[in-house]
This record gives C-alpha cells, structure tokens and sequence, in this order.
C-alpha cells in the first residue's frame, strides 16, 4: 500500500492508523501547493480532487477522505478493534463521530489557514469551533477515548485536527479533559512514530 501525504495535514490520521494497525506501506510525500510528489510526478494524475490522503492499494485501486480510508484500514485487522464491526450500531457511533469531527471541526479549521481571510470572520469559526470543544470535553471528561475505552480511528482523525487548534491561535486551554486527551493519544508508540515521520519528511523539503 501507499499512504500519499502532506507533514501536518488531515493524512496524519491514517498515517497513525496505519502504524497501529502494523501495515506494510510506503508513505509518499505531496507539495499540496504545487500538486506534485516528492518524486516530481503529477498528484492530480492520482487524485484530481488535489488533496491527501490518497490510500492507494497494491492492485492499483485508489481510496480517498480520510474518513473512509481509516474506516477501510481498520476493517483490514478488526482483531485490532479500531473499527466496531459493520452493521453494527456501534459502527453507526463511530460513523456519527466521524462525521461530526470532518463537518464541524475539520471544515471549520479550513478557514482559518486561509491568510485572506479577514479577522472578523476568522473569530465566528474559531467560536464555533470553541462551542464544539465544549461538547468533545464532556465526553472526554467521562471516557479515555471518544468512543469509550478503547483507541479508535475517531481518535486518529480527532487529535490530528486538533493539534492544528496551536498553530491557528485557538486557545483551548479551558478544556482540562481534551487536552489530559491530546497527551494520552500523543503517548501511543504508533502515534509518536508517525510524528516523527512527518517531521522528517517536513526538514527533508
């Protein structure tokens, strides 16, 4: 398999997925704003949408969202238990998690890296996006995970978007349980290794 990626973007979540998972992949670095690969080749020739991650399968069939690439991973080893089962109500919660973390905080950060973007409105999505960390923190102050006591890809796709809350200035710090959360999830050996990763894939541009 190949994991096509950008150092910090949304691909770190099953970039995590991936090494918790144990998978043999190669993971292929993307200029998001040229569209080209580490190599020179053409990213749009892989993913016209322009965007990572891009799962793609050693018989040449290519997977896109994030969402749907972990929940895809995960379905590879359940024994894992990254992923409730399909058809499962369980896997509907893990569903309404993700869809909730792409369209209302993933989506909401989008604006903010957008330097055209005036002020005003950069602080109406930094407050929505304070109104949904409200709700997270309930649940974290409750369970160690979002979906309970077990590390899933909803926590991939959670942390990876909110570590994006220091770099765009939106303080957090109110919430006492998501941020006990963000250092239990950066404690994983998996999720340390993929840091790491990318963080020499980011000084080797």
């Amino acid at each position: 398999m190949k994991l096509y990626f950008a150092p910090d973007a949304c691909s770190l979540s099953p970039h995590i997925v991936l090494r918790e998972l144990g998978l043999n992949f190669e993971a292929v670095k993307v200029d998001t704003k040229s569209k080209k690969t580490a190599a020179g080749g053409d990213f749009l020739a892989i993913n016209p949408k322009g965007y990572v991650p891009v799962l793609e399968l050693d018989n040449g069939e290519r997977l896109t969202e994030g969402p749907a690439i972990v929940q895809y991973l995960a379905d590879q080893k359940p024994e894992a238990k990254l992923a409730p089962a399909n058809g499962t109500f369980e896997r509907a919660r893990l569903q309404e998690m993700l869809n909730f973390i792409t369209s209302e905080l993933h989506k909401s950060y989008s604006p903010l890296f957008n330097a055209a973007m005036p002020d005003e409105a950069k602080a109406q999505f930094k407050d929505k996006l304070t109104l949904r960390y409200a709700y997270i923190d309930k649940i974290l102050a409750k369970q160690d995970f979002v979906l309970g006591a077990q590390f899933g890809v909803a926590d991939a796709y959670l942390f990876t978007v909110t570590r994006w809350a220091k770099f765009l200035g939106l303080d957090l710090s109110q919430f006492a349980a998501l941020a006990k959360y963000m250092a239990r999830v950066e404690a994983r050996t998996a999720v340390h290794a993929a840091l790491e990763a990318e963080s020499k894939a980011k000084k080797a541009a």
